[in-house]
């Protein structure tokens, strides 16, 4: 069973960049997006500090975050990979069928990666995951790199703060039927 604090500060940098992103949106007015907590039994307290030291896993989260786009449902995780190479493996089965089920009820899923070496974002669409997925079923990669994604899927980040998911969103939007 995976503990609380063996990997709390995984992905919080690209967190951070898109928690400060959500609330610049609300404040603008132009989206309610809401980080979703990992449910969590905590095992051992700081009583002096009032902090929680130790705490297990409940249940599998959904995805990190959900919200409401001027009128359109979305969801998405954070990714970060150190390499060109992104595992598909940090994509677990679970996140794939929320995200699957999501869409089926007309929301819009998708994953926000970011590619620390080269500090490039990318929006990754949940229909877009889905042949890379069927490859690694196949036989084939258990990964994709940073070269099959395409560069008009990029995620401009602004004043080193704003990471501006919603331009590829909109894009995203404007091509569904």
């Amino acid at each position: 069973m995976a503990t609380w604090n063996s990997r709390g500060l995984r992905g919080s940098t690209l967190e951070d960049l898109i928690n400060h992103t959500n609330e610049f949106y609300l404040e603008q007015g132009l989206a309610l997006v809401q980080k979703i907590p990992t449910p969590i039994t905590p095992v051992e307290f700081d009583t002096a500090n009032r902090r929680i030291t130790l705490a297990y896993f409940d249940q599998r989260s959904t995805v990190d975050y959900i919200g409401v786009v001027q009128g359109y449902a979305v969801c998405f995780d954070a990714k970060e990979c150190a390499s060109d190479s992104f595992p598909l493996a940090n994509i677990h089965e679970h996140q794939i069928e929320f995200m699957k089920h999501f869409e089926e009820q007309g929301g819009i899923a998708f994953f926000l990666i970011h590619f620390t070496e080269r500090r490039e974002f990318y929006y990754l669409r949940y229909a877009d995951l889905l042949p890379f997925l069927k490859r690694r079923e196949e036989g084939g990669l258990k990964h994709f790199k940073v070269s099959e994604l395409s560069e008009e899927w990029m995620v401009p980040l602004e004043r080193e703060s704003r990471l501006l998911y919603l331009n590829p969103l909109a894009k995203d939007i404007e091509s569904r039927p």
